[in-house]
C-alpha cells in the first residue's frame, strides 16, 4: 500500500473587480464631464452617466486588427439592440470606456454598430490586456451570477 503527503495549494485571492462601463461623448455645446485619457492627455466631455454598464457587459477580449492589439467588449443581446440604436443616433461622437471609474480608451462610432461588438484601444501597455480581460470577465461573469440567485430566491 502507498500512502503519501498531499498538500492543498494556497488559494490565490481573487483578482479585484473591474468595472467596465461606456459613456457617450456629448454634442457641441452639451453640459458633461471631462474625461482626460492618461497617455495621449486627450479631453472629451462626456454625459455624466453611462449608456452601458458592467450588467451589459456578456463577454470580454483581447482583440488584433489593423493597428494592434485592442479590448474587444461583447454586449448582451438587450444591451446590443440599445448599442445599434445608439450608434444610429450618435455617429461621429465617442464611447468613451472607463474601467473602475478611470477613463482609459475611446472609440468613435463611424457607422451602426450592429453586432453588439465594441472595440476599443486602451491607453494601457498591450502585456496588460489579457489581466484586464480576465478581471473584467470575472466581475460580470459575478454580477450575472449573482442576479441569477436573486431572481431565484
Amino acid at each position: 500500500m502507498l500512502s503519501g503527503c498531499q498538500s492543498i495549494p494556497a488559494s490565490q485571492p481573487a483578482p479585484e473587480p473591474l468595472v467596465a462601463r461606456l459613456f457617450l461623448e456629448t454634442k457641441p455645446g452639451e453640459a458633461g464631464v471631462a474625461a482626460q485619457l492618461p497617455q495621449s492627455g486627450v479631453v472629451i466631455n462626456v454625459a455624466p452617466k453611462p449608456v452601458f454598464v458592467e450588467y451589459d457587459i456578456a463577454n470580454a477580449e483581447v482583440a488584433q486588427v489593423e493597428l494592434g492589439h485592442c479590448l474587444m467588449l461583447q454586449l448582451t443581446p438587450a444591451a446590443a439592440r440599445d448599442l445599434y440604436r445608439l450608434s444610429v443616433a450618435a455617429n461621429g461622437r465617442r464611447l468613451v470606456l472607463a474601467l473602475n471609474d478611470a477613463f482609459l480608451g475611446a472609440r468613435r462610432i463611424e457607422s451602426a454598430l450592429t453586432d453588439g461588438v465594441v472595440l476599443v484601444f486602451v491607453e494601457s501597455p498591450d502585456d496588460q490586456l489579457p489581466g484586464l480581460v480576465e478581471r473584467i470577465k470575472r466581475t460580470s461573469a459575478d454580477l450575472a451570477a449573482a442576479a441569477q440567485k436573486a431572481k431565484t430566491d
